[in-house]
């Protein structure tokens, strides 16, 4: 593990961990990000390693090599490369996806002004900040729609999907008449959608002057 973690001053609120889960949990998270990966499927997948031996998460295989009472060495691969090799403490994997916090923090310190630097950003490129972005997708899931109450005081339906392209995922809420257009499956064009995070998820918000179209359906 070589990257340099931690370097922003502080930790998250309610965190009292060694030196070494700090800069473990940073690490952790930057690598959901780099590979796109929901911290919640990320964390998880190193439970049902630790559980069954191997796991995979997207492009990567995770695989415990050792287990003891007190740590768990983990083996990160992606294909035939070593992306990683580490020691994770029991107590670390006995918490419920303590990689959250640090995954929010590190999507919030990005630079809020960043824009698109390609007119055609993939969604390894897209960072929090950016505005006014194109990109095709395909639809991978679809979810149940809720009903939430808005800022307005009125009630939408709101579902969450999950695009992906070659590069990797990002979540994209649709609202009402705009869940129905989308299926799984379909190839999507959307315009004009700005980058957030949402309780610590990256999404694409398609706001007043964007919309979704569906380019093939499946």
């Amino acid at each position: 593990m070589r990257s340099k973690v931690w370097t922003t001053r502080g930790r998250p609120a309610g965190w009292h961990h060694s030196y070494y889960d700090m800069r473990l949990l940073e690490y952790l998270a930057r690598a959901s990000l780099k590979h796109g990966i929901d911290s919640d499927k990320f964390f998880s997948s190193f439970l049902d390693a630790f559980e069954h031996e191997e796991a995979t998460c997207g492009e990567l295989s995770i695989k415990c090599r050792v287990k003891t009472r007190d740590y768990a060495i983990f083996l990160i691969t992606s294909g035939p490369k070593v992306v990683a090799q580490f020691h994770i403490p029991t107590h670390i994997l006995a918490k419920a996806n303590p990689l959250k916090e640090f995954t929010y923090r590190l999507l919030s310190i990005r630079n809020p002004a960043q824009e698109a630097k390609s007119k055609h950003p993939q969604i390894k490129d897209l960072r929090v900040g950016m505005k006014r972005i194109n990109i095709k997708a395909r639809v991978l899931e679809v979810s149940q729609p809720r009903l939430v109450a808005t800022r307005f005081g009125f009630y939408a339906n709101v579902a969450n999907v999950l695009v992906t392209d070659e590069t990797g995922t990002i979540q994209l809420p649709l609202w009402n008449k705009q869940i129905d257009e989308i299926s799984t499956g379909d190839l999507i064009q959307i315009e004009k959608a700005n980058v957030i995070v949402f309780r610590g998820v990256r999404q694409l918000k398609v706001g007043r002057g964007g919309k979704v179209s569906v380019i093939k359906n499946n």
